[in-house]
């Protein structure tokens, strides 16, 4: 049985912002997909109505007997609550409902413990599952009942207690040295990358919004795809090849959710520093979810939490295969917040949009920046003829009898190595070669699928 509590009015916390809130129904649909994708049978879900939460059971007693008969009546196994409870109202609700129950944190640790399958997800979700824990072990079973005041009572009171809290501690910090490893790690295999001129993004979004979907789609990964909450949780990075035939790599991270605990924002800190190093994000957004502005604003709060709301920052509005207009509509909402640029008509599955995407990335890259150059390459240097096909976009090509003319969109990179055979060309003609070669390659629809903050640009 799911149980919602709606105080009638915003929190301070959201009333303070202008980002947009879920009502307490909403909460409780997305928590009904939680658990589902735990693997329960939801039964039923009830909303309480209060001005103020019950400091001892949350939601009054009334409710509590209330939820005492139905539990007798339909067998339920366990109740969720639809907000994190203190220990002493877990502990308050269980001794008279005589039955488990949990809260939204707990759900989520344990969908997290089902999905994790590297080693480094299986040590983040332990970790968060025993700090989550750590202040909820008091009057945990009879063996850890404290000392009596009276005659024949003494005993070993809270030995037991804290004996099980010093092997929690323990284990608690041989999981941050191990997790501290594998930070140290990433770091060895970042400053690897770095040596080699490769751009990094990642993609952040809310769960369930298609980013490991897009993620095969652009990259040939096969990475677990599937239409359920939290569904990829281990960190995949891959290269992939841009129109300018640049190389960059592509990350994939943990989808974010509301109200994330904040346990596993600190225990996942290995895993989202991939998008805090990034050098540009690709923010995927549900176009066809009703709550997409929702979403979008619980993610930035996630991105700000976690240090990475300076990053440029690309709105990628995917699923719009389910919407009549592409999401035109939705973006025209969200034009004064779209931050960097904004790509619409994209669908992961089909992979309509994906050429305006790479597009977009493409320019708003600033590692290793391209621009129009002409190769002037003798006949007695042909050899770098396939070094500029495979690392530039060209645009034309001529062949006299003493030289190969190829222009080209080169990378900073590219162009020093053959610096000797390289000329500029002037703005103009940059842009109108640009303008050209965008069009020839992708038709119309970089046009319609493309839209930047400001309309000049």
């Amino acid at each position: 049985m799911l149980v919602g509590l709606d105080f009638g009015r915003p929190s301070a916390a959201a009333s303070a912002s202008d980002s947009p809130v879920f009502s307490a129904t909403e909460s409780l649909e997305e928590l009904r997909e939680l658990a589902h994708g735990a693997g329960a049978e939801v039964v039923e879900a009830v909303l309480q109505h209060r001005d103020t939460p019950e400091a001892a059971t949350l939601i009054g007693s009334g409710k509590v007997e209330e939820l005492a008969l139905l539990q007798s009546a339909a067998s339920i196994d366990v109740f969720v609550f639809d907000t994190e409870l203190s220990p002493t109202q877990q502990r308050n609700l269980e001794g008279r409902l005589h039955t488990r129950v949990i809260d939204r944190t707990q759900l989520i640790l344990d969908i997290f413990a089902r999905r994790a399958q590297t080693r480094e997800g299986k040590l983040q979700v332990e970790l968060a599952q025993l700090s989550y824990l750590l202040p909820r072990l008091t009057g945990r079973g009879i063996e850890m009942s404290r000392l009596g005041g009276g005659i024949g009572t003494r005993g070993p009171g809270e030995t037991q207690l804290e004996t099980d809290r010093r092997k929690i501690a323990r284990r608690i910090r041989k999981l941050e040295e191990d997790l501290e490893g594998v930070r140290r790690g990433r770091g060895v295999q970042r400053a690897n990358r770095a040596s080699v001129p490769l751009s990094t993004a990642a993609l952040v979004g809310y769960t369930n919004a298609g980013k490991s979907t897009l993620f095969n789609r652009l990259s040939g990964a096969d990475v677990l795809a599937d239409d359920r909450l939290f569904a990829t949780l281990d960190p995949t990075v891959r290269a992939i090849q841009l129109p300018t035939m640049r190389k960059l790599l592509l990350s994939d991270t943990v989808g974010f959710i509301r109200n994330l605990p904040v346990s596993l924002v600190k225990a996942f800190r290995a895993t989202l520093e991939e998008a805090t190093l990034a050098s540009a994000l690709l923010h995927v957004l549900d176009a066809s979810s009703e709550h997409a502005a929702v979403h979008r604003a619980h993610v930035d709060a996630v991105l700000r939490e976690i240090g990475a709301e300076g990053i440029p920052r690309i709105l990628v509005l995917n699923k719009c295969d389910r919407l009549p207009d592409g999401g035109a509509a939705l973006l025209g909402q969200m034009r004064d917040t779209a931050g960097d640029a904004a790509v619409f008509g994209v669908s992961a599955l089909t992979g309509e949009g994906c050429g305006p995407l790479l597009d977009a990335l493409d320019r708003h890259l600033l590692h290793d920046p391209v621009r129009l150059v002409r190769f002037h390459i003798p006949h007695a240097e042909v050899g770098n003829l396939g070094l500029v096909h495979s690392r530039a976009r060209v645009i034309e090509r001529a062949y006299t009898e003493t030289e190969y003319r190829i222009d080209a969109l080169a990378p900073e990179s590219l162009i020093r190595k053959l610096s000797a055979f390289a000329e500029d060309l002037d703005e103009e003609a940059s842009a109108a070669s640009t303008d050209a070669s965008e069009s020839g390659d992708e038709g119309d629809g970089v046009d319609a699928g493309v839209s930047t903050a400001d309309p000049a640009e």
